[in-house]
């Protein structure tokens, strides 16, 4: 296998002396534009800045210096490509779409399911795991993580809405089928743009599971082959709303394991729970000097979970989360 490293996002695919590069780095999950995959849109374009390729249409040796086509390319050695289309984790900047509202259902007591349709979902590119806003007359921004894969062709959203929770029941209901609505993505740092080399803990509190739904979307679209343990903490086992799901993908996978954590106790509060769920993370064991953790919550969930981790072991730059961008502390 040659690496083939992608300037300036520095992302790193692995290429088979048989493997056309746009194939490479789809298997890797790297979105790269691509359009007729013949070599005609030129869409795939870049350029070799070192290293030596083979054009597949006409066997010519592409030197240093030349433009290629990833699709009509393969790796003769290890290269370093200059293609800007391809973005690193969080480098895509936000921009506001007009969306319409395809479907709203209730999926339990109080989460809703929103599936959205973007007219040009060609011009939106984000990375699985980041979130959006929705804004709407009158409000702020409601900010709500995206459960859907980047390849996806709606945008899906879980809100959790309850009539004691005045705004976000405001969203709900200004989210009827065939309205029009305003969104602004993507946003967040704390995604992949590619698969990760280490295996996963993926933890998630509430609608925290959006995000990981995600994650798990389009980690299937690639050859990712690590273990992943994935960790759902919630009060009541009804606020486990796609259970199911989670119990497939490890139905469906040798090196997926689901691990729900359920306080299912009225009289602790939320903070309880939390500990819980960090307390069973730490349980399951690991080399935490060689995994990756995706992790998603409130604020004191996740940073009580990063110090517990980082004190075992886990270098703190593999620990991914939001509210380390959005709710920043001091120390």
């Amino acid at each position: 296998m040659y690496h083939v490293v992608l300037e300036p996002s520095g992302l790193v695919v692995q290429a088979g002396p048989q493997d056309d590069l746009l194939s490479a780095a789809a298997e890797a999950g790297v979105a790269v534009p691509a359009a007729c995959r013949n070599g005609v849109c030129e869409i795939c374009e870049a350029r070799l800045l070192a290293g030596q390729a083979l054009n597949t249409r006409n066997q010519h040796t592409i030197q240093v210096g030349e433009r290629l086509m990833l699709c009509r390319s393969r790796a003769l050695e290890n290269l370093t490509l200059e293609i800007n289309a391809v973005m690193a984790a969080g480098a895509i900047q936000p921009r506001k779409f007009q969306a319409k509202v395809v479907d709203v259902r209730s999926i339990n007591h109080d989460v809703y399911r929103v599936e959205l349709e973007l007219p040009r979902r060609r011009e939106l590119t984000f990375h699985a795991g980041q979130y959006l806003s929705v804004s709407l007359p009158d409000q702020g921004p409601s900010f709500f993580s995206i459960a859907s894969s980047p390849e996806a062709k709606n945008l899906e959203l879980h809100i959790q809405a309850s009539p004691d929770w005045g705004s976000a029941q405001k969203v709900i209901d200004a989210l009827s089928p065939g309205a029009e609505v305003t969104l602004e993505l993507p946003y967040g740092r704390a995604c992949l743009a590619a698969a990760p080399t280490k295996p996963l803990f993926l933890v998630a509190a509430g609608t925290g599971f959006a995000q990981m739904k995600s994650l798990m979307d389009y980690l299937a679209g690639t050859t990712y082959d690590q273990p992943i343990k994935f960790f759902w903490g919630v009060r009541r086992h009804e606020d486990m709303y796609l259970r199911s799901m989670a119990q497939q993908w490890e139905a469906d996978s040798s090196t997926f394991t689901f691990l729900p954590v359920v306080g299912d106790d009225e009289d602790n509060d939320w903070s309880g729970h939390h500990d819980q769920l960090v307390r069973a993370v730490l349980a399951a064991g690991s080399d935490w000097a060689n995994v990756e953790v995706h992790a998603s919550g409130s604020p004191t969930m996740v940073y009580t979970l990063m110090d517990a981790l980082v004190e075992a072991g886990l270098p703190q730059d593999a620990f991914f989360s939001d509210v380390l961008e959005y709710a920043p502390r001091n120390r």
